[in-house]
């Protein structure tokens, strides 16, 4: 099982982006958080931030679309070139159908789930989604501390991914550290988002290569 690490730039230096992109070149993604103050009480970015980060960074784009009315906008931030855009069920009135529109823009299709929001729903369309997004914080502002509670929902995601033998990464996002990077990994968590952990380290592709470290160790046992 492969692993990959993705800092999130919700915690970098929002007047030096694209150098803060370069400083996470090790990384396997730049998670992009886009956030529209409705969905969830913050406003980051929008598409045109989306379309320059594509343009300066080094390393894929993975945007995570904390925002209403995913029906109507993922597919537009497929079409800037990203490698993947995850959209919330929750926002979403045919989640399928908007997975088959990123898809057919050329980027891979991810949903999320918010912590109170039951999966089981979504686990019958496993095939319909490249990524599966099991957050572990309630979507909105970085910092905040990992919810144990949440590896039963990733143990039950990664189990029904392996009974499909559906190509699905899973990932989680939220209070991912050094602490609690081998928790995930250990519930069946195959890519990491990655905030204060890495942007807030003195060394970040230090910081990088421990979360990989401890997540693969894990993996291999």
């Amino acid at each position: 099982m492969s692993v990959r690490i993705e800092p999130s730039i919700l915690t970098a230096d929002f007047a030096n982006l694209e150098a803060e992109v370069g400083r996470i070149a090790t990384a396997d993604a730049v998670h992009v958080d886009v956030m529209d103050n409705n969905f969830v009480p913050n406003l980051t970015f929008g598409p045109r931030m989306v379309e320059r980060l594509q343009a300066v960074s080094p390393i894929p784009l993975d945007v995570h679309l904390m925002i209403s009315d995913a029906d109507r906008w993922a597919v537009g931030y497929a079409e800037l070139g990203v490698m993947s855009v995850t959209f919330h069920v929750e926002a979403a009135t045919d989640p399928v159908g908007v997975a088959r529109a990123i898809r057919a823009a050329g980027s891979r299709a991810g949903v999320a789930v918010k912590p109170g929001t039951d999966l089981a729903p979504y686990l019958e369309n496993l095939a319909e989604f490249d990524q599966l997004l099991v957050m572990t914080v309630e979507p909105g502002f970085g910092g905040q501390g990992f919810m144990t509670g949440m590896l039963k929902k990733v143990a039950d995601a990664r189990a029904a991914i392996d009974a499909a033998g559906v190509d699905v990464w899973l990932q989680v996002d939220g209070g991912i550290s050094l602490e609690t990077i081998e928790r995930a990994a250990a519930a069946g968590a195959d890519t990491f988002v990655a905030g204060s952990a890495v942007y807030g380290a003195d060394d970040l592709d230090a910081a990088i290569a421990g979360l990989r470290a401890a997540a693969e160790r894990v993996h291999r046992h």
